[in-house]
């Protein structure tokens, strides 16, 4: 799922044309699976692969959206990726999950690919709407491509490397069974290496599709290879041993796609438990006037995913801007996954709970919701490994500044604050500060060589990198900066009392957690470096909490005197 945006600066899509699309994709979707066609496919646990066809043809032509325009595609930005891999999940996590495993297929191509290969390859996807698949996960492996057991043995003709017999297994495969041609991840004499391999290959076969517990819409496969014969010519890059470097180059890229599958989900949740709560009457009033109802279920759910959506678009932004390369960004994209995907899950859940019993039923649409985003925070890496990605990261970082990196965050913070006092700059701030004595305090005690604390880190970081995050992108929707492709579900005065109520979340999460996190693993012996002042400063903050949860929850019921939506 890439396009040249993952790779240099890109500008992508006009904003008309994005919209076009975006409007498009909407209509063809829901003319295409009304919600009584989706509940009858998630119960026959049917891929319409008619459908997916469809979508990557000229009957909607949304291949041309990941193909760059040297071959024959539309040449769209990160920004544009997202957009639309929202819009695609909104309306089915299966479905956005089949049309992106053709990308993703596409990803050790383009990256790895001879120009003569990318050529051949990329414009007949944009031409033909090829689907692929990306064969690298295996039985025993999981999530470490290291660990492959799927073997490349060279055949030999004339003194010459003529072809490839590939043998091995291949699990969890989206589009596994339904796809035209399949990159394929194995260990050759010269090291891992992707080869590209069509259905119909001699030896080459695939099994039946898994019975998930979500996204029943989409086909996902085990593979298997016995003595499958693959060319030369299909060797991605003509040399052996570049599968791994190019399959980490990519992450900070697709783990944005992936977040935005969660913002979506979740926020196609939302959007059904909102309305039901404002026509829902109990014990005299309606369920969406009862702070119990919509401080639990509704106001905190919001302000996660749109924390998320204001990551997820930083990112975007960087890698269009061209800092994406080489895996630049992984710790960014594993930020932005873990936030919107976990915000996603939560937000799915707290529908089925705000819907009662109509929300345990599949008739009402969230119970499928809640089954298909739950993927979200296993593929294209767990959340533990996002919490992994992100602590090794941020952790080398704190090390290599002798502490400084989150104080000068912190500090960038205090600024932003003093221009922009509601946007939450301050609270994120105390927030960023919390997080370097956390971080001070393990360094201290060398608590890092507990995974638990490492992982746990990785949990902090996030929360407090977030609220940074969603205050500056609340200051920029107060002075209208933001892109003009942003998603802009809501205003300036509407993103910064979010933003307030998110940034106190994390500075109570990063002081307390992190001093509970700290006392147990070292005793008392670290946590004089986290007491006083830096947990009065996460208490102060609290102040004003129900008074801002309480203009978000009238942005989202359109009550009079809510901040401007």
């Amino acid at each position: 799922m890439t396009t040249s945006s993952a790779v240099g600066a890109q500008a992508g899509l006009d904003v008309e044309t994005l919209t076009m699309m975006l409007e498009t994709l909407r209509d063809y979707l829901r003319d295409a699976i009304p919600d009584e066609r989706l509940l009858q496919l998630d119960h026959d646990d049917e891929c319409p692969v008619g459908l997916i066809r469809g979508m990557c043809s000229d009957q909607l032509g949304i291949q041309l959206l990941f193909i760059p325009e040297e071959y024959g595609g539309m040449g769209g930005s990160t920004m544009d990726v997202y957009r639309v891999c929202e819009q695609m999940a909104s309306l089915d996590v299966g479905i956005a999950t089949s049309v992106l495993a053709t990308f993703l297929g596409s990803d050790p191509i383009f990256f790895g690919g001879t120009p003569g290969q990318k050529s051949r390859w990329l414009t007949e996807i944009a031409e033909r709407g090829t689907l692929y698949a990306y064969g690298a996960t295996e039985p025993d492996a999981g999530s470490d491509l290291a660990a492959l057991k799927t073997t490349a043995t060279p055949v030999l003709a004339g003194g010459r490397v003529s072809g490839y017999r590939l043998n091995g297994r291949k699990q969890w495969i989206s589009n596994g069974g339904i796809a035209d041609k399949y990159t394929i991840l194995a260990s050759a004499p010269g090291g891992p290496s992707w080869f590209v391999l069509d259905r119909g290959t001699e030896g080459f076969t695939q099994n039946r599709p898994e019975d998930k517990h979500g996204i029943r819409l989409s086909n996902t496969a085990a593979l298997f290879l016995e003595e499958a014969f693959v060319p030369a010519a299909n060797l991605v890059g003509d040399a052996e041993g570049q599968g791994l470097i190019q399959a980490q180059k990519v992450f900070g890229y697709t783990r944005v796609m992936v977040a935005a599958f969660g913002l979506g989900a979740g926020w196609a949740a939302l959007d059904r438990a909102i309305p039901y709560s404002a026509t829902r009457i109990q014990a005299g009033a309606p369920l969406a006037r009862k702070q119990g109802y919509t401080h639990k279920l509704i106001v905190p759910h919001a302000v996660a995913l749109e924390a998320a959506r204001a990551f997820i678009e930083a990112v975007a932004t960087r890698i269009d801007a061209g800092e994406g390369a080489d895996g630049a960004l992984n710790a960014e994209g594993a930020i932005a996954k873990y936030l919107a995907t976990e915000a996603g899950n939560r937000a799915a859940d707290a529908a089925i709970q705000a819907l009662g019993g109509y929300g345990y039923t599949r008739e009402y649409l969230v119970e499928k919701i809640r089954r298909d985003v739950r993927i979200t925070t296993i593929y294209e890496g767990t959340s533990e490994i996002m919490e992994m990605t992100i602590a090794r990261d941020r952790w080398q970082r704190h090390l290599k500044t002798a502490g400084r990196y989150y104080l000068e965050r912190a500090a960038g913070m205090r600024d932003l604050g003093a221009r922009h006092p509601e946007a939450g700059a301050g609270i994120a701030a105390v927030a960023l500060e919390a997080l370097a004595g956390v971080l001070e305090a393990c360094r201290a005690g060398r608590l890092t060589r507990n995974q638990h604390v490492l992982l746990r880190l990785g949990e902090l970081i996030a929360a407090a990198e977030g609220a940074g995050c969603f205050a500056g992108r609340a200051a920029a929707a107060l002075d209208g900066a933001l892109p003009d492709k942003a998603g802009q579900r809501f205003g300036g005065d509407a993103l910064a009392a979010m933003s307030r109520v998110f940034a106190r979340d994390a500075a109570q999460k990063v002081a307390c957690d992190g001093l509970r996190l700290v006392t147990g693993a070292a005793g008392g012996a670290a946590a004089p470096l986290l007491d006083g002042p830096l947990l009065d400063a996460a208490r102060a903050a609290q102040a004003g909490l129900i008074a801002d949860m309480d203009r978000v929850a009238d942005v989202l019921y359109g009550r009079a005197g809510a901040a401007s939506a």
